[in-house]
């Protein structure tokens, strides 16, 4: 998935002059070496870069805006080496917009008790510097990722390249841009939302275009193109005719490929990275988008159905946070569909009628075309498949008329008991943590909605880092809830984000 840049993260020491020369230099030396071990540890998806050790107000001023002025900079490492008077950082925090991490750490990892003096105590002071640091920053109610441990241990390293997808999500999230090919499901609520308070909050630009416009870019697909499509599309994935005449089959397969085709490159000329489409808005289309979509979405656009722009968002988002993983296991756009609820064997259904990502699926993913009675239009190919099994994490993002909330569901993805032959779509199967009974309760209570955007790649700490950096509530539903605390929580949220 492409990004356009080689975001790097910022590691900024800070110090003071009061123990001299040779103090300083240690502390030069001793970050130099964090870095250095942080970019060889093979744990980090981005690079660390060594700025100077901050000493005064002036150069904590000028490089805090140096970060922002950079459009490679993705956010900035602190870390207090000695005693960092903190009113030297006031002027720099106030100005600094890109996303904070607080790294508490020292150099040392163990006291060399036959050894230590008071020029040790001076100059490895992480226990004081951080505290002092700390404080200012929690005065001045700045928002930061704390992390605590030796940077050497592979928690804390892996704890600090987690965060540093999240700020990738944050610094993405100011310039994503979502195309609405028609609008919201008549009379739906829950896919509703403040488009304006969006972009000012999230930096969300959301704009609308009639469907015919991106027909037109549909309509000039060369047949040349659309056939060398069709053949990857046979070459990839297992063809299910059940029945239906062979020439027709691939005919409706060649109108998907002609949107992917005239939809990438209708998104693309107008730099968007997300798209929804409307069953009751077509235009001129001979098939609902399906295979079509999907393949978007394995490239790394965001989708939502019936016009729901917020799930599509939050899915591109969460896609570029997973970018590179190794042997990541996919992020889709999903819905809750219908329930199993034999005791011991509870969960939710999870599908759309088409529009389901490749990545999460586990095996064979096969192509068929079956009639959709929604959208009155030809029979549209899609493919099929199951999920994986395993932990994941489920969002949903509302408009509560006065704030955003992000409601945070860790999920545990399951194989069904029996196969479902009828059923022509992707599914996934999951039960929520704690079980089904306390999920949905909370899940409904929360005012969240059916729609998802869903990983198996990202966790709950991710996605509430994510939303506390863009200042908004966030509630969690996973082993840990109980429903009384869980209501509690709603009604103390709704006094403190009024």
């Amino acid at each position: 998935m492409e990004t356009g840049k080689q975001y790097q993260f910022w590691f900024c020491t800070g110090s003071q002059d009061l123990y001299g020369d040779e103090c300083l230099r240690k502390v030069a030396e001793h970050s130099a070496k964090i870095v250095e071990g942080l970019n060889a540890s093979g744990r980090l998806p981005f690079q660390v870069v060594l700025k100077p050790t901050l000493i005064s107000q002036a150069s904590i001023r000028k490089t805090l805006n140096e970060a922002n002025a950079d459009e490679l900079c993705a956010g900035v490492i602190t870390w207090m080496h000695t005693f960092s008077p903190a009113k030297m950082w006031i002027l720099g925090l106030q100005e600094y917009k890109k996303p904070l991490c607080h790294l508490h750490t020292q150099f040392n990892k163990a006291l060399p008790y036959d050894t230590i003096d008071m020029d040790f105590m001076n100059e490895n002071q992480s226990a004081h510097g951080d505290r002092e640091y700390g404080h200012i920053v929690s005065r001045m109610g700045i928002e930061r990722k704390i992390i605590v441990g030796y940077w050497e241990d592979e928690k804390v390293q892996c704890q600090l390249g987690d965060w540093m997808r999240t700020a990738i999500g944050v610094m993405e999230s100011s310039h994503l841009r979502v195309c609405r090919l028609g609008d919201n499901m008549n009379n739906v609520a829950v896919t509703e939302g403040d488009k304006v308070e969006a972009q000012i909050r999230f930096g969300w630009e959301i704009d609308h275009f009639n469907i015919n416009d991106a027909i037109a870019y549909v309509n000039e697909v060369s047949k040349g193109d659309v056939d060398a499509l069709v053949e990857e599309y046979y070459s990839s994935y297992r063809i299910l005719l059940e029945g239906r005449d062979e020439k027709a089959f691939k005919e409706a397969v060649a109108v998907q490929a002609a949107i992917e085709l005239g939809f990438e490159k209708f998104l693309k000329d107008g730099d968007y990275h997300a798209v929804v489409t409307h069953f009751g808005m077509l235009g001129g289309l001979k098939q609902l988008p399906g295979l079509a979509i999907q393949r978007l979405m394995q490239k790394g656009y965001g989708f939502g159905a019936e016009g729901d722009w917020k799930t599509a968002a939050m899915v591109r988002l969460m896609k570029i946070m997973t970018s590179g993983i190794k042997d990541a296991k996919g992020t889709s756009f999903l819905e809750d569909y219908t329930y199993h609820l034999v005791p011991g064997q509870e969960g939710i259904l999870q599908a759309h009628m088409l529009e389901v990502c490749p990545t999460i699926a586990e095996g064979e993913i096969s192509i068929k075309v079956n009639p959709l009675t929604m959208g009155n239009r030809e029979d549209p190919a899609r493919l099929v498949f199951t999920a994986k099994e395993g932990p994941g994490v489920a969002t949903s993002l509302i408009d509560l008329g006065n704030r955003f909330r992000l409601i945070v569901n860790a999920v545990d993805c399951k194989k069904v008991e029996k196969p479902m032959p009828k059923l022509p779509v992707a599914t996934a199967f999951w039960t929520p943590r704690p079980d089904l009974e306390v999920g949905a309760a909370a899940w409904i209570l929360a005012g969240g909605a059916h729609h998802t955007a869903f990983s198996y790649d990202l966790s709950v700490e991710q996605m509430t880092d994510w939303a506390d950096a863009m200042g908004i509530e966030s509630v969690v539903i996973d082993e840990r809830t109980d429903l009384r605390d869980f209501k509690n929580e709603l009604r103390w949220n709704s006094v403190y984000y009024r």
